[in-house]
């Protein structure tokens, strides 16, 4: 399984936001840098193991930039949707320190 630990604190605004994924979930360079592209980066990453996403201190998030939190678990949320709409296993797991 592989694990991922992003710290909330250096999130503070979009840009951040997908800098910090891009590089800590090693996500290519064509990124785009939208949550559409996010969902398909973390698809690909999932395709073949199941991925842990911490959130360390994700708590802050809530306070500091509650509408990227949102998007991050909705979006979360998405792709392990998909992966059941295609009838595969739920792959992506997500944890928020507190």
């Amino acid at each position: 399984m592989k694990k991922f630990t992003i710290k909330a604190d250096n999130l503070t605004d979009w840009k951040s936001f997908h800098r910090e994924f891009k590089n800590i979930l090693g996500f290519p360079d064509y990124y785009g840098e939208n949550m559409n592209a996010w969902i398909d980066c973390v698809d690909e990453l999932t395709e073949d193991e199941q991925a842990v996403i911490h959130i360390e201190n994700g708590k802050s998030m809530r306070e500091t930039v509650p509408e990227i939190l949102d998007a991050f678990l909705e979006c979360s949320a998405f792709v392990n949707y998909r992966k059941i709409e295609a009838g595969e296993n739920p792959s992506l797991l997500v944890s928020l320190g507190f």
